[in-house]
């Protein structure tokens, strides 16, 4: 059991819905990062995704691609990446760490190195973005092999036909994507998620977290009363991105945490 089956056990058995929070590593630089990562828990995250800094970043609207180039002018590397996961773990060996990005860092560092870089980071999940299911033997297998979650994305545009595909190989947590488009782009509806959320769980028999268009306390509560949690990233990046302090980011992730755990 990994960390991330054995935190959705725990909120299963608590009646509770997960609040995951996504931050860019080393946005704007490694130390400023690595001080709001640890600070997530506390402020009620119960799953990170750690976004890995890329060039072309195909699924990330502007917010997060801005992160991204921030981070890759500050130094941040995939090793870095990793190495600032190192660094959160030395304090915390129980808040799920999802890695979240594109293959071709991955695919420079090698699969087989990576993997156990990874492991040895306290990474307990991916989510690669660019790598669909017929390209499962290429990391999603060996991944899973090696101990860690695939979590692969299901969108608007995933019908009955191409869903079971998709979960195929998925673990951990099936990471629903609410609006057809870019992060940050639009607002997600809970009258459209819900039908969503329903048909995604029989087919995998997963939880289902809702992501792209969350960004306020009350629609993270809305729509996680319909899914069994929320993702909210483009607005936790913004506030970093306004250069907000360590606490006052903290303190807006807290609201929308808190919005999450009320539904």
């Amino acid at each position: 059991m990994t960390r991330i089956d054995a935190k959705f056990a725990d909120l299963k058995a608590k009646g509770k819905k997960a609040f995951v929070s996504y931050i860019m590593a080393g946005d704007p630089d490694f130390d400023a990062s690595l001080a709001v990562m640890r600070g997530l828990p506390e402020a009620g995250v119960d799953v990170i995704e750690l976004g890995l800094p890329f060039t072309d970043p195909m699924a990330d609207g502007p917010t997060i691609q801005l992160a991204g180039q921030r981070a890759l002018e500050s130094g941040m590397t995939l090793n870095r990446t990793l190495e600032m996961a190192t660094e959160f773990r030395k304090d915390d060996d129980t808040t799920p760490i999802v890695l979240m990005g594109y293959y071709n860092p991955i695919y420079s560092m090698g699969v087989d190195a990576f993997l156990v870089a990874a492991k040895a980071a306290g990474i307990d999940g991916l989510i690669v973005v660019d790598l669909p299911p017929e390209e499962d033997e290429e990391l999603c297998l060996p991944a899973q092999a090696a101990g860690l979650n695939f979590i692969r994305l299901a969108t608007p545009t995933t019908d009955d036909k191409r869903l079971p595909r998709v979960v195929q190989n998925t673990s951990g947590f099936v990471y629903y994507v609410s609006i057809t488009g870019i992060t940050g782009a639009a607002e997600a509806e809970a009258g459209d998620v819900a039908p969503e959320v329903t048909r995604i769980q029989k087919a995998s028999g997963l939880p289902v977290i809702v992501g792209f268009g969350v960004n306020t306390p009350a629609k993270s509560e809305a729509i996680a009363s319909v899914a069994d949690g929320v993702v909210v990233g483009s607005a936790i990046v913004s506030r970093i991105a306004a250069g907000d302090s360590t606490a006052d980011v903290l303190a807006f992730v807290k609201t929308l945490s808190d919005g999450a755990h009320r539904a």
